[in-house]
């Protein structure tokens, strides 16, 4: 059975393998333990700063660093590194460009039992209106060590979105590469194309294997980097399979579904249906009833997908 890590473990792993690579210094919110970064401050102490539970205040400071020459990690729980800190994101980070990069962490419906104030479902979205601010949104701890390398290895401000709970390592072959910004087709198919990203993944590649057993050939595309989002493989995918399913651990509003409608609304129209959190608020809970719940599963994905598939000319 394949190995199970947080994504959020991986980023703080990778923040101490990578110390020694590149320069930079990591910034939390009193959230050290709950982050990971308590790895890079235990490695590196006099590179790590404790700005207490004043987001926007370390998100300022993260600016300064920059403004500096230095390159910033600020790390937060997603609600409040793109919640409460959104002002200081726009407008001390987003409009000087600074090399400041979002490490934000349990985000979604997965938080569990810190209940509907903690589970942020809107971070994709905001993040999405702040203009020059690239999103990665990775799969699994192998993606997430890779995200957070391609983030320190371009200038300009990122966010990068991290779950709490442990999820399926399925990128650990020697084929893997991660490329900021392009997609990567997991599965080929000809009947309808499932568009996932981050805790979503590995429930539409189980999806897919259900469809195929029922006769339906679904391609299956893991969308890790949400702005820029790869454009030419979306389009590639409505143009061959003609219709697509998305799926996502925020609402349905905003995030990837909505990226991934504007861009086949515009290039290639074919039916579009979006797995995700139906424009609701996250409850306290354990994490499979939740899923559940809210429809975030491999079973509503092949429902959808069938969906799709009837609503193509």
């Amino acid at each position: 059975m394949a190995d199970k890590i947080a994504t959020r473990e991986a980023y703080g792993s990778a923040l101490v393998e990578l110390a020694d690579k590149y320069d930079f210094v990591v910034l939390d919110a009193d959230l050290a333990e709950a982050t990971k970064t308590v790895k890079f401050k235990k490695a590196h102490p006099e590179r790590f700063f404790d700005c207490g539970i004043a987001e926007g205040n370390m998100i300022s400071v993260a600016a300064g660093f920059a403004a500096a020459g230095k390159m910033a990690f600020a790390s937060s729980f997603a609600m409040f590194a793109a919640g409460r800190a959104f002002e200081q994101v726009r407008n001390s980070i987003g409009y000087p460009h600074l090399n400041v990069k979002i490490g934000a962490t349990h985000a979604g419906i997965t938080v569990g039992e810190d209940g509907a104030t903690h589970q942020c479902l809107e971070d994709i979205a905001l993040m999405r209106t702040i203009p020059g601010m690239t999103i990665i949104n990775p799969s699994d701890a192998v993606e997430a060590r890779a995200a957070v390398e391609a983030a320190m290895q371009f200038n300009g401000p990122c966010y990068m979105r991290f779950g709490r709970a442990a999820i399926e390592v399925f990128n650990d072959n020697p084929d893997y590469k991660f490329e900021l910004g392009r997609g990567v087709t997991l599965r080929e198919g000809k009947d309808v194309t499932l568009v996932a990203t981050g805790y979503m993944v590995p429930l539409a590649r189980q999806a897919a294997e259900t469809l195929a057993a029922e006769g339906i050939d679904a391609r299956v595309i893991n969308i890790h980097t949400i702005k820029p989002i790869d454009k030419d493989i979306i389009i590639k995918a409505a143009s061959e399979t003609g219709a697509i399913v998305t799926a996502e651990e925020h609402n349905v509003i905003g995030g990837l579904g909505g990226a991934v409608s504007e861009v086949v609304c515009e290039a290639c129209p074919v039916p579009v249906i979006r797995v995700g959190v139906e424009d609701k608020f996250g409850k306290s809970g354990k994490v499979a009833p939740l899923l559940e719940e809210y429809g975030l599963t491999a079973e509503n994905i092949v429902a959808k997908a069938k969906a799709a598939i009837a609503l193509k000319k």
